[in-house]
Parts: structure tokens; C-alpha cells; sequence
């Protein structure tokens, strides 16, 4: 008799500190009663009755997600290899549990098809300058659309932007084309400086007469 009310007693003991959850301060515990959901609870202690209810977890940090490596076709036909990274976070834990089944593969595939879709409507030389723009275009798309799941998306970058070997070379003879212009406009710039400093000199020398033996001196003694 008292092996079996010993035993009762340590499986009563058994359920009631399974019925206590420590929830982290960036945890919270979403509870369902009889299958439905009760509320939220944490950060801190949490009751949770057995057999009655049951509980997930839902961690509401920041979340950095790598979108990986996207081919697609810009708007003047050029095919490119773009891979970014999103930063988003659960803010909604009621709806991440009931209208998601998993945030983060869900997450992923909107931002994967939402950056094709936008570098689809830009030019090569808008995607390699407009980075900014285009960031803030793909954390307001994906923002919407996650929206509904408890999600909000802090921001969107792109980190890698890969052309083909033979665009690569053409942009290369471009800039170093452009360097030689650059360098030639310099250099005429400097000639053209000279010929109206020269010209200066030449207008106070013919004024001048004295001015004039004076340099012829000088280019004697040299």
C-alpha cells in the first residue's frame, strides 16, 4: 500500500513540475486549451495544466536569413546570380503558430520568388548603382506579404551580384575607356591653362617694351 501511494505521489510530482515553464524575455508561450488557443504566456514562470493544455514556443528575436543564390533576367535582357540576406522577426506569436506552419521556410520562398520578381524591373546598371532603392523595395514587398503570418521583415540586403564573364570584360574595356577620356580631358585642360597663361605673359611683354629687353636678357644669361 504504500509502494502504490508512493508511487502516485511521485508521478503527481512528476505532472506538476512538467505544468512549470521558464520562458526566456525574447521567448513567449503560446497556449492551447482543448485545441484552441488560450493566450500567450512569459517571459518569466508559466503554469501550464496537463493533460489540458499544451504549449509552443515562439522566439521573437531578430532572425538573419540568407536568401540564396537567385538567377534571373533583368530588364535589358541580362542574365545574373543575386543572393541577399533578410532580417526579420516574429511579432504576432498567436499568428506565426495558427496561420503558418513553418515561418521560416514560408519566409524564405516569398523573399526568393519577391527577388526575382523586382530585379526582373531593373536594368543591370540600376541593380549595380541603385542598391539602396531596391533594398528598400524588397523589405516592403516581403513585409506585405508576411504580414498576415505574425512577420514583420526589418530590412532586405543584397550581398552578391554575379554577371556573366563576358559582360564582365565589356564593362571592363568601358572603364578603362572611360579612364582614358578622363585622363585626356585632364590633359587638355592643363595645355589650354598653359596657352592663357602664355598668352597673358605675351599681352603684358607687347605692352611693355622694358619688359621685353628685360626677358630677352634673361635668356641670355641662360
Amino acid at each position: 500500500m504504500f509502494e502504490i501511494g508512493g508511487g502516485l505521489l511521485f508521478f503527481g510530482l512528476l505532472i506538476a513540475l512538467s505544468s512549470i515553464k521558464f520562458v526566456n524575455e525574447y521567448d513567449r508561450l503560446v497556449v492551447f486549451r482543448l485545441g484552441r488557443v488560450s493566450g500567450e504566456r512569459g517571459p518569466g514562470v508559466a503554469f501550464v495544466v496537463p493533460l489540458i493544455e499544451r504549449s509552443q514556443k515562439v522566439d521573437l528575436r531578430i532572425v538573419t536569413m540568407s536568401i540564396p543564390m537567385q538567377e534571373a533576367i533583368t530588364r535589358d535582357n541580362i542574365s545574373v546570380k543575386i543572393a541577399a540576406v533578410c532580417f526579420y522577426q516574429i511579432i504576432d506569436s498567436r499568428k506565426a503558430v495558427t496561420k503558418i506552419e513553418d515561418a521560416m521556410a514560408a519566409t524564405s520562398q516569398v523573399a526568393q520568388t519577391t527577388l526575382r520578381s523586382v530585379i526582373g524591373q531593373y536594368e543591370l546598371d540600376d541593380i549595380l548603382t541603385e542598391r539602396d532603392k531596391i533594398n528598400a523595395k524588397l523589405q516592403s514587398i516581403i513585409d506585405r506579404q508576411t504580414e498576415g503570418w505574425g512577420i514583420k521583415v526589418n530590412a532586405v540586403e543584397i550581398k552578391d551580384v554575379e554577371i556573366p564573364q563576358q559582360m564582365q570584360r565589356a564593362m571592363a574595356r568601358q572603364a578603362e575607356a572611360e579612364r582614358e577620356r578622363r585622363a585626356k580631358v585632364v590633359a587638355a585642360e592643363g595645355e589650354l591653362q598653359a596657352a592663357e597663361k602664355l598668352a597673358q605673359a605675351a599681352a603684358v611683354i607687347s605692352g611693355q617694351p622694358g619688359a621685353m629687353q628685360l626677358r630677352q636678357l634673361q635668356t641670355m644669361v641662360e
